[in-house]
């Protein structure tokens, strides 16, 4: 893909990330409809709204290329040589419950010889009105200044977020991992957006985000943004899985120390192949 369709697209994305943001803003104090409930997880009518938006606003300028979301996926999306991968409100459960940390987080990707590579993406939080972007050739950029990873380098002065799925698999693979985790660093945050986990990597907030069973949608932009701030996105996919992973992002610095404590919930899984984003 020429670098000047990139930016175009990078463009797209930012106009379609922010038309959905107002919606959100918009009905942060409202009620809102539920579409399903869980356990551990609420799907909202809202969602599917947002992505329907964020899709026509795409297709209106790259009409050809198909939308992987987690609110309905494209069935060509798989095979395309090109597809947006979309969550339209990462961060759902605490948007439904009035708390102003979610994020519309949209990428780009096209398939390469090993699979597909994110070449833009871009993350929106409406409620601090922050926007991250980046392009694989680019510099990761917040509201338009570049931005750098922490250059904190042991985990006694690092910050650390932390995501627990909604599994139980998951859940007993990162509670032990917490336990250890906790002894080490300076604080564990537990915010609820893994996008917004990932720009704060890469914005220098935090110095690594760690999580078991994550969605693409969820990561695939802020990894981009966290590896054009110098900061390092290590993936690894679930074996029996679509489009999940585990994953160790951090500034770098502390990927070793994070990875020790971690080894049991992060590692690959012998049937599994380690990626990049």
């Amino acid at each position: 893909m020429k670098p000047s369709s990139v930016l175009s697209a990078l463009k797209s994305s930012e106009a379609a990330a922010h038309a959905a943001g107002q919606l959100m803003r918009a009905h942060l104090r409202r009620t809102k409809k539920v579409n399903e409930s869980t356990p551990h997880d609420i799907k909202l009518e809202l969602d599917v709204r947002c992505q329907k938006l964020i899709t026509r606003m795409l297709a209106t300028d790259f009409p050809e290329i198909p939308v992987l979301g987690e609110e309905g996926r494209d069935e060509a999306a798989e095979a395309a040589a090109a597809r947006w991968v979309v969550d339209p409100i990462d961060g759902t459960v605490n948007f439904a419950y009035g708390i102003p940390h979610a994020c519309v987080s949209i990428a780009l990707q096209v398939r390469g010889n090993d699979g597909f590579e994110t070449v833009a993406g871009v993350v929106h939080d409406p409620f601090m009105d922050e926007t991250w972007t980046a392009t694989a050739t680019g510099p990761a950029r917040m509201n338009g200044r570049k931005i750098r990873v922490s250059s904190r380098k042991t985990l006694g002065e690092a910050i650390v977020s932390m995501g627990f799925a909604k599994s139980t698999g998951s859940l007993n693979l990162m509670l032990p991992v917490f336990g250890k985790l906790v002894h080490e660093v300076r604080k564990i945050r537990l915010m609820g957006s893994a996008a917004l986990a990932l720009t704060y990597v890469a914005d220098g907030r935090f110095d690594g985000y760690i999580e078991a069973g994550i969605r693409l949608w969820d990561i695939a932009a802020g990894g981009l943004i966290l590896q054009r701030a110098g900061g390092r996105f290590e993936i690894n996919a679930l074996p029996g899985e679509d489009y999940k992973y585990s994953l160790n992002s951090n500034n770098g610095l502390i990927h070793e120390g994070l990875a020790r404590i971690a080894a049991d919930a992060i590692r690959p899984a012998p049937s599994s192949r380690k990626k990049k984003s």
